[in-house]
C-alpha cells in the first residue's frame, strides 16, 4: 500500500499546507496533485462517493441494504458512510452481514471490531460462518495439500454465504467495501487471463441476475490509502492485519504491479477503471449473463450442474475423509 504520511514537510521540514485553504495538509494525492487539509480531504472523499451513491443506489426500488462488513478499514468506513448519507431515510433499512471463515488468530479479532463499529451506529450485525453454510472451515482446507491456494476456495465460499445471507435478510443490494485498488487488481488480473466477459461481469452490477444480490461499491473510485486515512480520521475501529493465507494470493502478485506502476505514473488506477468502464460501454447491449441452472445440491444459480462452491465442498470433504483413513 502506498501510505504516505498524515502530516506532510516540505524539504525544509515545514508543513504544507492545504491548497485551498492554507491549512496544515494531512494528504497528499498524486494523481492529482492535491494537498489538502482534513476538512478539505473529507470533502473530497465525500463527494466521490455521494456520487457514486447517486449512481448505484435507486431509493426508489432499493429498501434494506445489506453492508458486507469484515472488520476492515473499507468496510467499516462503507457502513459508516451509509449511516451517514442515507441513515436518516425512514423506509430504508442497513444491516451489516460479516463472514466468519474459520480462520484461527486472525478472523475472531476482525469481528469484534465489526461488532463495536456496529454497535456505536446501533447497526443491526448478523454473523454467518463457513462451518454452518458449507461444513468446513479455511483451517480445514490449509491442513491439506490442494491444487489451489486457500484463497481460491475461501473466495468462492464467501461469495456464496454473502449472497444466501444478503437474500435470507430481505436484501435489495449487497454493499461491498471495494476500493480502487481492489477494482484496478481485478480489472488487470481478468484481462492477464483473457476473461473478458467475467470482468464485464464486474460489480457495481447494472442488471439484476435471477437468484444473485447485486453488489454496490460506493469506493470504486477512492483509492486505498485513503479509506485508510478516512478511517483513522473517523476512528472506525478496524484490523489492519492481513489474512495470514494472502501470502499465498494470486493477487498480490498484481497488488505490487499496480503499486509499482502508481508511484512512476500517478493515474494509472483510474485509467485503468476508466478502461473498464469505457468496455462495458461498448458492450452494453451484449447478453452478459450465462444462462444459469440451480445447483443440484444447494439450489444456488451457476451455470453448470453444481456450482464452483459445492463442487470444492465435495472435493475437500473427500480429501478429509481420504485423510482420516490414512
Amino acid at each position: 500500500m502506498i501510505f504516505e504520511p498524515h502530516s506532510i514537510p516540505n524539504q525544509d521540514g515545514n508543513m504544507i499546507r492545504c491548497d485551498r485553504c492554507g491549512k496544515r495538509a494531512i494528504i497528499f494525492t498524486r494523481y492529482s496533485g492535491l494537498h489538502l487539509c482534513e476538512n478539505h480531504f473529507d470533502e473530497f472523499f465525500m463527494k466521490r462517493v455521494k456520487r457514486e451513491i447517486r449512481k448505484q443506489v435507486d431509493l426508489k426500488k432499493v429498501k434494506t441494504l445489506v453492508v458486507a462488513l469484515s472488520g476492515g478499514k473499507d468496510s467499516g468506513s462503507a457502513l459508516l458512510v451509509l449511516k451517514r448519507i442515507l441513515g436518516k431515510i425512514p423506509a430504508l433499512k442497513i444491516i451489516a452481514l460479516s463472514i466468519n471463515e474459520g480462520i484461527s488468530g486472525y478472523r475472531g479479532a476482525s469481528i469484534e471490531a465489526a461488532g463495536l463499529l456496529c454497535e456505536m451506529l446501533k447497526i443491526e450485525h448478523m454473523i454467518v460462518s463457513f462451518e454452518d453454510v458449507i461444513g468446513l472451515t479455511i483451517d480445514e482446507v490449509t491442513l491439506l495439500n490442494t491444487a489451489l491456494t486457500p484463497c481460491s476456495y475461501c473466495g468462492v465460499w464467501r461469495k456464496k454465504c454473502l449472497n444466501i445471507a444478503a437474500k435470507d435478510m430481505g436484501a435489495d443490494a449487497l454493499v461491498m467495501g471495494h476500493n480502487l485498488d481492489d477494482m484496478a487488481q481485478s480489472i488487470l488480473m481478468n484481462v492477464f487471463k483473457a476473461e473478458v466477459d467475467r470482468m464485464l461481469r464486474m460489480g457495481p452490477h447494472r442488471r439484476i441476475i435471477p437468484g444473485f444480490i447485486p453488489r454496490i461499491m460506493p469506493f470504486k473510485t477512492i483509492p486505498e490509502k485513503e479509506t485508510f486515512i478516512w478511517a483513522e480520521l473517523n476512528e472506525i475501529p478496524f484490523v489492519e492485519d492481513s489474512c495470514p493465507n494472502s501470502v499465498t494470493a494470486h493477487r498480490g502478485l498484481f497488488r505490487d504491479v499496480l503499486n509499482m506502476v502508481e508511484r512512476n505514473t500517478p493515474g494509472t488506477r483510474h485509467r485503468l477503471l476508466k478502461t473498464y468502464e469505457t468496455i462495458y460501454a461498448m458492450n452494453d447491449n451484449r447478453d452478459l449473463i450465462p444462462k444459469l441452472n440451480k445447483c443440484t445440491v444447494c439450489y444456488e444459480p451457476t451455470s453448470g450442474e453444481k456450482c464452483q462452491a459445492c463442487l470444492f465442498q465435495i472435493e475437500i470433504k473427500k480429501m478429509l475423509q481420504e485423510a482420516k483413513a490414512d
